[in-house]
């Protein structure tokens, strides 16, 4: 049998890829797998017959990495986290007083 080998970090200061996969997919598409790998064994402890078990769970395997496969073609290695950062920052800010400004343009004469 032959050896086979993956490069799995392409040098210093670089992400890990691997088949294409960067940085945080690798641990999205692991956990979804183990996921499945439960959701399996539960359905087959649940008497599910295996002819519905089996297509389901390759159905769903394939979702997840035409999913898992997207979102890093698309966001890249760290859009996916900005994005959802993105959603913290409040669109406006409302103030009921004016006395913020006074207290920025009194800090801006000082620095002066």
């Amino acid at each position: 049998m032959a050896n086979s080998v993956y490069p799995i970090n392409k040098g210093i200061n670089r992400p890990i890829e691997f088949r294409g996969l960067r940085a945080q997919y690798i641990g999205y598409l692991a956990a979804g797998l183990v996921f499945l790998l439960l959701l399996f064994a539960g359905l087959y402890l649940a008497r599910v017959p295996l002819l519905l078990c089996l297509p389901l769970i390759l159905l769903l395997g394939f979702a997840l990495f035409t999913g898992v496969y997207h979102l890093n073609k698309t966001y890249g290695e760290h859009g996916l986290l900005k994005k959802f950062a993105r959603r913290s920052i409040p669109r406006y800010i409302r103030l009921s007083t004016r006395r913020t400004f006074w207290v920025l343009a009194k800090q801006a004469e000082e620095t002066k």
